[in-house]
């Protein structure tokens, strides 16, 4: 006969293997997770911290005891090129800021603002200007290079004379029109013996002008480079974290361009919060697959440059891709929508840089697809978005419960859908 003392412990040790074999159960599911993310060479060492945040503040104690320790120059005048250099300039660093047109930079100089892009918003008085490209890139330290996608290989080719061991940091987002190259893979292949890094993030220029707190990711294999652009813009409302993932962090900061001009198209439709959030979702989702299989880490798009850009850009009007996006959802063709923004959307040429790779790979790209469809192929956007909700079943997170491409049944029904309705929304009867 069994004691009641000796059912208890029963029972006791049944319950603890229970407990023990679903904490196994988890465990194991969460490494696989961790497997997934971590293959094929996407594994990062494991580091601690405390010796990048020492070395970090004992590099920005040594620049604001000796401004000239590191000398940066900034090619690009617009918005967000303006607001990094002035931070430079801000934390004692030599900052030249190079701008190609010398009327504005005399305009500049003499007023100390950036009337075009962020009028109203004084430049720290440390912060030095210039049109002479030679001039300015000489005897640097760092050039951040900010020009628009379509310059970014030209500017590289015009300081090549003059590079003698500086280093590049792109803060261009986007890609190369007609060639799928990211900023990174133009620099290795204009500049191939620099030290090169990229950066990227939810950075507004206006909110960082405005001392809102902000923060970004500089992602190089090079250790003492994502140091030195630590210490050269880390400020009190200014974060800047280090990746060394840099196909992730600059993939990240193209790919987001494309869905924020969805979103600004369905703001223009009104709907709702459950809308919004279904888009921000699954455009990550499309997001960190395409990035996989361009050998990005798979977590580095839940970071500040995926995640947070994402959110970032496609949640503020200030957002030059959401302006276009709303645009178009009022009916506006794209040539008039660009033309009237005034400045480059870099989302417009990633839709259909993205759209063709994917189309070749074989990738998943919903959102992006139905984008280039009513973008280029003149197809009504409300009717796209109808077939996307009716088109097939898939897993929630794929990195957790793998699934079957159906690109097939998405291209059929975009067939359909360009069949049905060959005319774009703004030019329909109501």
């Amino acid at each position: 006969m069994t004691s009641p003392n000796n059912s208890n412990k029963s029972n006791s040790s049944a319950n603890n293997e229970t407990d023990k074999e679903s904490s196994e159960k988890q465990n194991g599911m969460l490494a696989g997770i961790f497997e997934r993310a971590t293959k094929s060479g996407l594994g990062r060492k494991k580091s601690n911290p405390n010796p990048v945040e020492s070395g970090v503040a004992k590099d920005m104690a040594d620049i604001h005891s000796n401004p000239t320790k590191l000398r940066l120059a900034f090619l690009g005048g617009g918005s967000f090129g303006t607001a990094m250099a002035n931070l430079a300039a801000r934390n004692g660093c030599d900052t030249t800021l190079w701008v190609r047109n010398k009327r504005t930079v005399k305009a500049m100089s003499k007023t100390q603002t950036n009337k075009k892009y962020l009028p109203g918003y004084k430049l720290d008085d440390r912060l030095k200007y210039s049109h002479d490209l030679a001039a300015s890139v000489k005897d640097k330290d760092v050039i951040f290079i900010a020009v628009p996608g379509l310059a970014f290989r030209e500017t590289l080719k015009n300081i090549a004379p003059f590079i003698s061991g500086q280093s590049i940091v792109s803060l261009t987002k986007g890609m190369e029109k007609d060639t799928f190259a990211m900023m990174s893979d133009i620099i290795k292949e204009v500049l191939p013996e620099v030290n090169f890094g990229v950066m990227s993030g939810p950075n507004l220029a206006i909110e960082i002008m405005k001392n809102m707190p902000s923060a970004t990711v500089i992602a190089s294999k090079s250790e003492p480079l994502r140091h030195a652009v630590q210490a050269a813009l880390h400020s009190a409302f200014f974060r800047v974290f280090a990746s060394d993932d840099v196909r992730g962090v600059e993939l990240g900061g193209a790919l987001k361009n494309i869905y924020a001009i969805a979103m600004g198209m369905a703001a223009a439709y009104e709907v709702g919060e459950n809308t919004k959030a279904m888009i921000l979702t699954r455009a990550l989702a499309e997001m960190s697959r395409f990035g996989v299989e361009e050998g990005a880490n798979p977590l580095t798009f839940l970071g500040l440059s995926g995640v947070g850009d994402l959110y970032a850009t496609c949640s503020s009007e200030l957002s030059r891709n959401y302006r276009i996006g709303n645009m178009l959802g009022r009916g506006m063709s794209i040539d008039t929508a660009v033309k009237k923004l005034g400045q480059t959307a870099e989302g417009v040429n990633t839709i259909q840089q993205v759209h063709e790779k994917a189309t070749k790979a074989g990738i998943y790209m919903p959102i992006t697809h139905a984008l280039y469809a009513v973008i280029y192929e003149d197809k009504a956007a409300l009717g796209v978005a109808l077939h996307l909700m009716e088109a097939g079943f898939r897993s929630d997170v794929e990195f957790v419960m793998a699934h079957d491409n159906s690109n097939a049944a998405l291209t059929a029904h975009m067939k359909t859908s360009g069949s049905n309705t060959n005319s774009k929304d703004g030019d329909t009867d109501e």
